[in-house]
């Protein structure tokens, strides 16, 4: 009997140890049990990735598009506490004149928005959005600032996969590129003295914020080089390191004249330039593309001298290869900055001095 005891007594105990070890998540002895990190404070450096992440996020939105029997989808980011939203203007026309624009926010919240206006050939556009309160604007930077090997933070909705966070470096500024011009007659074209960046953009990335390590905007994600070697606002092929963004310091300028006008003005030399010329430079056309003059009588390049014919090799120091060129250099300044303009004429060359004059957009 005591014999008995003592093993129901053994019998027991091991029962209630291997309860115990079960209990507890231990397994049976011998059951393999892999280390893992315990939980960590969930803050980051602010100027970590994710730290600019969290504190971006709450300002960046993604845009829904209906109208003339499409869908699309773009993002944007908060101007103002107003509701003013700053996006491409690829991304909102769709809309047209009857379309709908809806707005979703970081924490699932949507609301309608307005056109206030918008710019084809910045490829800019402000929307409104009213009765959301909270609205935390992201702060601007200065693109004047950035440098070659900056690191940069991408955020936007790629495919509609709202809230994507990318990172890389500004790999080259002052790109001149150009994009749109589906109309075939210029009027949506749109030109970018671009920063470039390898952080990974792609179709809807389109109006969202380009940030420093500051989290400041100092651009606006707007193009990629696709994979058939053409800067293409909404390729499919998907980033190959090579994205575009509109400077904030131009894309604020417009932005302002957006809202508070309604359209954005245009800097303009006041020449016809022949887009079909195949030398090096920008070249002045013979005739206007009204058959009038292809220098405008009293205007900047009139007062400055250029003649028909002349060709601009050089804005700033900066040089120019062809017409479009010549347009996206124009396009980064302000209507009524000086500019340098280096011109051959009759195999001579010489610098001339303009003061850029305005055009509304359109």
């Amino acid at each position: 009997m005591l014999g008995a005891v003592l093993i129901a007594l053994v019998s027991g105990g091991v029962g209630g140890a291997v309860g115990a070890a079960l209990e507890l998540g231990g397994g049976l002895p011998g059951d393999v049990r892999l280390p893992q990190a315990g939980k960590e404070p969930t803050g980051r450096a602010p100027d970590s990735v994710a730290g600019i992440a969290a504190r971006a996020l709450p300002s960046v939105v993604t845009l829904h598009v209906k109208g003339n029997g499409t869908e699309d989808t773009g993002t944007g980011f908060v101007l103002d506490r107003r509701g003013h939203i700053l996006t491409n203007n690829h991304v909102v026309q769709p809309a047209g004149a009857n379309g709908e624009i809806s707005v979703t926010f970081n924490g699932g919240e949507t609301a309608k928005a307005t056109v206030v206006g918008r710019d084809t050939g910045y490829d800019l556009a402000v929307v409104r959005v009213g009765g959301v309160r909270g609205l935390n604007p992201l702060p601007l930077g200065n693109s004047d600032n950035v440098q070659v090997g900056d690191p940069v933070v991408a955020i936007g909705a790629p495919f509609d996969l709202a809230g994507t966070v990318t990172s890389g470096i500004i790999s080259a500024k002052e790109r001149p590129i150009t994009a749109g011009g589906e109309k075939g007659d210029g009027s949506d074209v749109s030109y970018v003295d671009a920063l470039q960046t390898d952080a990974p953009i792609n179709p809807d990335n389109s109006g969202g914020p380009l940030l420093d390590a500051r989290g400041r905007v100092v651009g606006i994600n707007s193009a990629i080089r696709s994979a058939d070697d053409s800067p293409d606002q909404n390729s499919g092929a998907g980033s190959i390191g090579l994205g575009f963004a509109i400077p904030v310091n131009q894309a604020r300028r417009v932005a302002e004249e957006l809202i508070n006008t309604g359209r954005a003005t245009h800097p303009v030399i006041g020449v016809t330039l022949d887009m079909d010329f195949g030398g090096d430079g920008a070249r002045v056309a013979a005739k206007g593309t009204d058959g009038g003059p292809a220098v405008t009588p009293g205007g900047p390049g009139d007062r400055a001298g250029i003649r028909p014919g002349d060709v601009i090799t050089e804005v700033e120091g900066a040089r120019v290869h062809s017409g479009e060129e010549l347009i996206v250099k124009t396009r980064a300044h302000r209507p009524g900055d000086r500019l340098k303009l280096t011109v051959v004429r009759d195999g001579g060359t010489r610098t001339i001095t303009l003061v850029l004059g305005s055009a509304n957009g359109s």
